[in-house]
């Protein structure tokens, strides 16, 4: 088999997405859809591969900053066949055609749902017919706004016809192009120099290269994709929203198939990113997101949210968490209804408790902070009791200071640490307390105003205020 290249188209605007951003920036299944066609094209051809960029090509390029692909740019975005064009000289060579000699792919940047297993389903059939132009189709039960397959009596591909340049005859045909290609390079690049705008839009159809290559003798093949979702294009937000459903349930099919329980999978939503240990139990209405790693027989409770988190074997985070850039140490507990945000990390079989907010804290292990607390810019160590309602104060309204706590120390209810603070190991911290000054170890910090009791005051407060005379009579 010739070596492969693969060109990526994501040049357009997608206009009827009706948005400000380029259609293959928005997001599917937490990742931007142009991603998903990159991923396959490196998967198939390595370092061959080039993208066209065009509508906001900075941000695209910006994107893919960290991929081994080229970058194509667009200027003037005048059809498929003009975007496949311009990869050329990507594949030059010190020859001049270097390109001759390779097969193509030819991808959409806004076909999220198709996936490897097809692709190379079309490969073979291209190889084993001997084909110089080879497309994968599919049989769609509503197939308004894609190509169709216009085939003879024979069952041979006569030519693709777009959707708005299509007679009322043939836009009932439900065989549709999937935008998807396999073509040998030493056909590809001169047919379409040769291409004429014949059609309402004058734009230059990369489909025209079918009837090119009919006209010419040769063998053009069309491959049907078993799963007719895989050849869903996205133009529109229903249809984003359906390949985001259709993509969900991959991932979640994915983690089950690994051991992972879902007590109600659909109502979880999970990024393509995610990762998750065996025996884990996910709850109903959980969101997972971004690159979210979950161990072994960790359980995450109902209408939680984890983004870009990292958790060991054996965690629980209960009900209603909002956990973000946080690490999770094996063991630990979390919430109900706790806050963990960028920069925390939760010591082994440590417990945060309800309505307890960690901000760049690292929270020792099993260490506690089971109540109504902020703790933020901290450094807690090991087996440390922190009250109800204890906060550190880091910031002073220019800068953020830390607070450090040593291994044993108990911290009182209601105490304020004022940053920057240190508390050394085995101290305890009276409730109630303002602590502005460091604590040595062992010792116990009481900073708190003395309390005065004056028995009989109150008594004494009600008879006068009720002989006073009242300011408030008649008045409503």
């Amino acid at each position: 088999m010739k070596k492969l290249a693969v060109i990526v188209l994501a040049a357009g605007q997608g206009t009827r997405m009706r948005s400000k951003l380029a259609k293959v920036l928005h997001s599917v299944c937490g990742r931007p859809m142009a991603l998903y066609a990159v991923d396959l094209a490196e998967a198939l051809a390595g370092g061959r591969v080039a993208v066209v960029v065009g509508h906001q090509a900075e941000k695209v390029k910006d994107l893919l900053a960290d991929r081994k692909v080229e970058l194509v740019v667009q200027a003037r975005q005048l059809g498929t066949g003009h975007a496949v064009a311009q990869a050329q000289s990507v594949f030059q060579g010190r020859a001049g055609n270097a390109w001759s000699g390779l097969r193509f792919v030819i991808l959409s940047g806004d076909t999220p749902l198709l996936t490897e297993v097809t692709v190379r389903g079309l490969l073979a059939a291209h190889e084993r017919e001997r084909a110089t132009v080879s497309m994968l189709t599919a049989h769609l039960d509503r197939p308004v706004g894609y190509g169709r397959i216009v085939r003879g009596r024979d069952g041979s591909v006569w030519k693709i016809i777009e959707d708005k340049d299509a007679s009322p005859s043939e836009r009932r045909l439900n065989e549709v192009n999937a935008g998807m290609y396999v073509v040998e390079g030493e056909f590809l690049f001169p047919t379409l120099a040769a291409l004429k705008p014949a059609n309402v839009q004058k734009e230059y159809y990369l489909t025209d290269i079918v009837e090119a290559a009919i006209r010419q003798g040769r063998k053009v093949s069309a491959y049907i994709a078993s799963n007719p979702v895989e050849a869903l294009g996205i133009n529109t937000r229903a249809e984003m929203a359906e390949a985001e459903r259709v993509l969900r349930g991959r991932v979640r099919q994915r983690l089950m198939e690994a051991g992972v329980t879902f007590l109600a999978p659909e109502t979880s939503f999970v990024d393509a990113g995610v990762k998750i240990g065996r025996d884990s139990v996910i709850h109903p209405h959980v969101t997972l997101e971004g690159r979210t790693v979950i161990g072994e027989d960790c359980v995450v409770r109902s209408h939680s949210r984890l983004v870009e988190c990292a958790l060991g074997d054996g965690v629980t985070v209960l009900d209603g968490c909002v956990l973000e850039g946080s690490r999770l140490d094996g063991g630990c507990r979390v919430g109900p209804f706790a806050h963990l945000r960028p920069g925390t990390i939760v010591g082994r079989n440590a417990r945060v408790g309800n309505f307890v907010e960690l901000k760049k804290t690292d929270l020792g292990e099993g260490a506690k902070a089971n109540h109504l607390s902020y703790l933020g810019d901290a450094r807690i160590g090991k087996r440390v009791n922190v009250g109800a309602g204890t906060i550190t104060c880091n910031y002073d309204g220019v800068n953020k200071h830390q607070t450090v706590i040593g291994d044993d120390v108990f911290i009182g209810s209601d105490v304020s640490l004022v940053a920057p603070v240190k508390v050394g190991k085995g101290a305890m911290i009276a409730a109630g307390s303002v602590v502005t000054q460091d604590v040595a170890a062992d010792a116990l910090a009481l900073g708190r105003a003395r309390q005065v009791v004056k028995p009989g005051w109150v008594k004494g407060w009600r008879e006068k205020a009720k002989k006073a005379p009242s300011h408030s009579k008649g008045k409503r």
